[in-house]
């Protein structure tokens, strides 16, 4: 018996099916199963323009295997217009809606099936979260990477605008040279061309086994997306047959391949937020700790921009993340390489399949860039229950960094601060009450980042907060300090002039002041709240947890 069957069997469901022939249902149909398509086609993301498009040859593949398609839209926050300016309270906030949003379809009208269409940002973790809840058989088919662009003779991107901003307040481009750049740095549709957020979940969805092979690195412009998604349109069907749902898939040891191969490409510090809200919806406990023995294990063997000159699309010339599986299985990084997938195939057998790594957008594990991994968590008496900090993109020299605190009670102040010259080398930029309850909504950090770097201070300064960072951050850059300030966190205490320790080495975060003075501000400190005047915003503050796990919205 299909789910679909409580909605459209029987005498006493007469009304629903002449609703659903209005919709354009036969008989035929009413012995068919409803396949859910959640496509988060937007006008304002770019990853996302063309999924009106791109759904049509999935939903023909759909009924062509003998299943009836049902699309329906989800929201979607565009990351990059929303930084730097109140909008980014909503985005994190989105995810939870999505989710929300999609259980709500599905259980509603007792869809049989999933497949998801997702892109960008907050997106492809809302989606995620949703299948691992709803826990019916669901594949991932994302839109697809943005190609890199080009000015001056030199690959760019999103990032690179977001840098020519701090450059040009530096002296070192003209206005005409930022317009440039500006001009060339998103030339197609599709989520943006480095290893940011959107294309690091993307190509996790290959690792968590919900997406097929090529799912996080085939370009959006490229035919073969096109093939792939005709592929899943297939596949979904074969997933109802066999019955294989997310939870199949969604185990503690799937985790931990998610994070060894998130840290061995450098991805983005958000997918750590993100899949320990995955993980608490598939029932999973995943601990931060586990993040740390995985990464001291696994060796950086990608760096895609921001990290590097490198983009998504030069990862996929060389076999996209099935060829970094490859080189992970033989050096014995894979944690557990027989967890299976929607393509039916084990990722070791995706693995065999795939080119040997090249060396130098995949390296060998001989030559890694780093030893370790790309992403840590640090703990300390700033972070007692942690904070994460993306390692890939920090200068060599500021792995061990101790400066004196400069402190910003908003990203706003702090932006103002780094472009008007009061953040000198040798600080540590304090941003607080930006956390998911302080922001609220824990924005994300690539502006003012963007501008240290652009000014040239990305290896004198260092910058902490309770809030987020983009994935095109690079730096000394630690986030998600947990506790926030608004929860009451030792980093609302600090004060300028203190000094702090950043040792991501030891995966230490420390104010270096004695416990007596440490334990007399704790006690006197009452943390600043905000007006807020949104009701759904209200909502969210009352409900939010900490980012320590995942920021979700407890029940």
């Amino acid at each position: 018996m299909l789910r679909s069957d409580k909605v459209k069997k029987g005498i006493d469901r007469s009304p629903h099916r002449a609703l659903l022939r209005a919709c354009g249902l036969s008989d035929e149909d009413f012995d068919k199963p409803l396949i859910g398509i959640a496509n988060s086609y937007i006008d304002i993301i770019p990853g996302h323009v063309h999924l009106r498009e791109f759904v049509q040859p999935i939903k023909e593949e759909v009924r062509k295997a003998g299943g009836v398609p049902i699309e329906f839209n989800v929201i979607g926050v565009d990351d990059g217009i929303a930084m730097g300016h109140y909008g980014m309270h909503y985005s994190l906030p989105s995810r939870e809606l999505i989710a929300d949003s999609i259980e709500t379809v599905v259980e509603a009208h007792q869809l049989d099936a999933l497949i998801c269409i997702p892109n960008c940002d907050k997106i492809v973790p809302g989606m995620l979260m949703a299948a691992a809840r709803l826990n019916i058989p669901t594949i991932f088919i994302s839109g697809g990477p943005m190609l890199a662009g080009e000015a001056n003779g030199k690959k760019v991107d999103l990032i690179s605008v977001f840098e020519g901003i701090g450059q040009l307040k530096a002296g070192k481009i003209t206005e005409r040279e930022l317009k440039l750049i500006e001009e060339q740095a998103c030339p197609t549709c599709g989520s943006c061309s480095g290893m940011f957020t959107a294309n690091s979940m993307n190509c996790i969805t290959e690792v968590l086994g919900l997406g097929l092979p090529g799912n996080g690195t085939v370009p959006a412009v490229d035919p073969r997306r096109e093939l792939l998604a005709r592929q899943a349109g297939r596949q979904i069907m074969e997933l109802l047959r066999r019955n294989i749902r997310p939870r199949d898939l969604l185990t503690l040891e799937t985790f931990d391949n998610a994070f060894a191969v998130d840290i061995a490409m450098g991805g983005s510090s958000n997918t750590i937020l993100h899949l320990l809200a995955i993980a608490r919806e598939a029932g999973v406990d995943y601990d931060l700790e586990r993040i740390n023995h995985i990464s001291k294990r696994t060796p950086t063997l990608c760096k895609i921009s921001p990290a590097s000159h490198y983009h998504i699309q030069d990862l996929d010339n060389v076999g996209g993340i099935p060829a970094l599986l490859k080189e992970l299985l033989r050096g014995g990084y894979l944690p557990h390489p027989d967890r299976p997938t929607v393509s039916l195939k084990t990722l070791r057998e995706i693995a065999q399949e795939a080119p040997d790594a090249d060396g130098e957008v995949i390296k060998k594990v001989e030559s890694p860039y780093s030893a370790e991994g790309g992403i840590a968590v640090l703990f300390g008496n700033l972070a007692p229950e942690g904070s994460v900090v993306k390692t890939a993109g920090v200068d060599p020299s500021m792995l061990v960094f101790k400066g004196e605190a400069i402190c910003f009670n908003s990203e706003e102040e702090a932006i103002e601060g780094i472009l008007g010259g009061k953040v000198r080398p040798g600080h540590v930029v304090v941003i607080r009450y930006e956390g998911p309850k302080g922001g609220p909504g824990m924005r994300e950090m690539l502006s003012p980042t963007s501008a240290i770097m652009g000014m040239g201070l990305g290896d004198k300064v260092a910058l902490i907060t309770d809030g987020r960072f983009s994935g095109g951050t690079r730096g000394a850059c630690v986030g998600h300090i947990a506790p926030e300030a608004s929860a009451g966190g030792p980093i609302g205490i600090v004060q300028d002039g203190d000094q702090i320790l950043i040792d991501i080495p030891n995966r230490r975060l420390e104010l270096l002041i004695s416990e007596e003075e440490l334990s007399k501000r704790m006690e006197s400190f009452k943390p600043l709240r905000k007006e807020i005047k949104s009701p759904w915003l209200r909502r969210y503050v009352r409900f939010v947890s900490s980012a320590s796990k995942g920021a979700v919205l407890e029940a």
